[in-house]
């Protein structure tokens, strides 16, 4: 009986020792996959989701986020190693790459962490300081000062400069130095100094605080004599400061096109190198080139102790110049535009050079609210438009013109590719090039929509180029394309169309011509477009009509001119003649 008992007993314990065996620690998971999610959360500076050893998941995010808070971006960490010290300890390897610029350098390094195999035989990390940075101590955290270099310009045509980082001076007026019976009298005297509305600036000043800096004005230093500060502080209470403004060569300059720059906004710094209130491109071209015109910040990366005082630096990286911005844009004939179109609200021009497709103007009365309508308005033109009179031209010569006279949509499509619209074109910047939508013969026939084809005026001047060239004119605004950038959607810029398109063969542009020359002095001439066929220089040729947006009733009107090597496009609300006026006031302007 003992033996059999002894037998029993050597089946029970190996019995029972089969779920310990499988439990080895040999056989328990690894730290591999706690590291991995450690680096993770690490990188989102969120370790939300990790175990830690003698320590809470949020004191642990209150740790790393004041260590990190200096640094302004996140760092990007990797795991470089894991290796098992013994059964309950493992000793992982991390790598930290901080983007701390725009440039290709980065911070990198490594720096160790432990891990301990907790008592459920999952793996709980040691967090220290050192899991950020192997020099960083309990009370001391990471900092990144960054220096950006000097904005660069805009250029436009031959080189001159639109738009520059320039020395200004800032014109205030402190009332805290001023009593009440002195406000009257420097506003005055400043206006008188400045040329400024003195009345409007007294009353400003008067309903400021007693203790407020009132804006007054800024000027450029290079537009000023040397000892312009020290005569401004002649006056009680004014005073100039120095400061760098990013200036065009006048207030409204191409504003909605080029864009402005201004501090950067807690949403535009979260997924970007920028911190708050730095200096950044925010509409226009401005926007879209920032980081080719901002180019690369000098950082330093030092460690801080309690009392601020830094530690010697941890990393440097100079500042890398950002590249100048060329466009088309001819300096004068942009002024014109702009001058043009001041009083009249709603209005939009440009002007294009036919013989290489610079995009010489784009103008808008919108006063720099980025609207941009010159390049993406959509308007249905009507019938008088150089694509729907090619259409028909094509359709007489084919013998195949309707009764009604409404071309075929495919016909009005070809013709529109052969004038340069429906295309996908890069000038450098997005713009509308239009096209014919689907059943646009019928919306020629609807009492509401004045035509099928769609344009915005960058199309409409791109056609009138088209029709003064000969053939068919791809429009340029940015000369340096290696430099172009997407939209800001994640999109790449669409290939170009051009090797698709039907050509304008020489035979159809000379009877664009002469139609287009006839409205202006021919025997059939439009009464509206006879002025400008007394224009100086040499002969106009245009066309014009009433649009509409959006299958509304027309409520702008539209003209499109050559004259010489100029295509113009004219949008404005009115009458066609309105904005027959306004191309003839701007052709004239230019004639001298």
């Amino acid at each position: 009986m003992g033996k059999k008992r002894l037998t029993a007993a050597i089946l029970v314990f190996s019995f029972l020792g089969l779920p310990l065996a499988g439990c080895s620690a040999e056989e328990r998971p690894g730290p591999e996959e706690a590291v991995a999610s450690l680096a993770d959360g690490l990188s989102r500076v969120d370790v939300t989701g990790n175990e830690f050893a003698h320590s809470t998941v949020e004191a642990v995010n209150g740790m790393l986020e004041y260590v990190v808070s200096g640094m302004k971006v996140k760092p990007s960490v990797t795991v470089s190693k894991v290796e098992e010290v013994s059964a309950n300890e493992a000793v992982a390897t991390l790598k930290y790459v901080w983007d701390v610029n725009a440039s290709a350098e980065d911070y990198t390094y490594e720096t160790t962490v432990t891990l301990e195999r907790g008592r459920d035989t999952g793996w709980q990390t040691r967090f220290r300081s050192t899991t950020v940075h192997p020099d960083l101590l309990p009370w001391q955290r990471m900092v990144r000062k960054a220096s950006p270099p000097t904005r660069a310009d805009i250029l436009g045509a031959g080189g001159s400069v639109l738009v520059r980082h320039w020395p200004v001076w800032r014109v205030v007026m402190d009332k805290s130095v001023l009593g009440a019976h002195e406000y009257a009298a420097s506003a005055y005297y400043l206006s008188l100094f400045l040329g400024l509305d003195a009345d409007a600036l007294t009353a400003k000043v008067q309903a400021a605080g007693p203790d407020d800096f009132v804006e007054v004005t800024t000027v450029r230093q290079d537009k000023v004599s040397p000892s312009f500060d020290s005569e401004i502080a002649t006056i009680p209470g004014a005073d100039a400061m120095p400061e760098r403004r990013v200036l065009g060569p006048s207030p409204g300059f191409a504003a909605d096109l080029l864009g402005t720059v201004g501090p950067a906004t807690d949403e535009m710094s979260a997924d970007s190198l920028l911190a708050p209130g730095d200096l950044t491109g925010l509409s226009g071209l401005q926007r879209q080139y920032d980081s080719q015109l901002r180019g690369s910040d000098a950082v330093t990366v030092r460690i801080l102790n309690a009392d601020n005082t830094p530690s010697p630096p941890l990393f440097e990286a100079p500042a890398e110049p950002g590249v100048a911005l060329e466009t088309t844009l001819d300096l004068r004939i942009q002024s014109q535009a702009d001058t043009l179109l001041a009083d009249t609200p709603g209005a939009s021009l440009v002007a294009v050079q036919p013989s290489t497709g610079n995009v010489l103007a784009v103008a808008s009365s919108s006063g720099g609210k980025g609207t941009q309508t010159a390049l993406l308005g959509e308007y249905s033109l009507g019938s008088t438009f150089p694509v729907t009179v090619l259409a028909r031209l094509r359709a007489g010569a084919a013998g195949g013109a309707e009764e009604s006279g409404i071309p075929a949509d495919a016909d009005l499509a070809a013709a529109s590719q052969s004038l340069g619209l429906g295309t996908a074109e890069d000038p450098g910047t997005p713009a509308f090039y239009g096209g014919v939508p689907d059943g646009g013969a019928e919306k020629t026939a609807s009492a509401d929509v004045p035509g099928a084809v769609l344009a915005s005026p960058f199309a409409v001047a791109a056609v009138a180029a088209s029709v003064g060239r000969g053939e068919r004119v791809s429009p340029v605004l940015v000369l340096n394309p290696e430099a172009r950038q997407d939209s800001g959607d994640g999109e790449t810029e669409p290939p170009s169309s051009a090797d698709h398109t039907p050509a304008l063969v020489a035979d159809e542009a000379e009877q664009l011509q002469s139609i287009l020359r006839a409205n202006v002095a021919g025997g059939g001439a439009s009464e509206e477009l006879e002025v400008l066929g007394y224009l100086p220089g040499k002969p106009v040729m245009a066309a014009a009509g009433t649009a509409g947006t959006g299958g509304e009733k027309p409520g702008h009107a539209w003209v499109a001119a050559i004259q010489g090597d100029l295509a113009v496009a004219v949008f404005l609300p009115g009458s066609s003649a309105d904005a027959v006026a306004v191309a003839a006031a701007f052709l004239e302007s230019l004639a001298g």
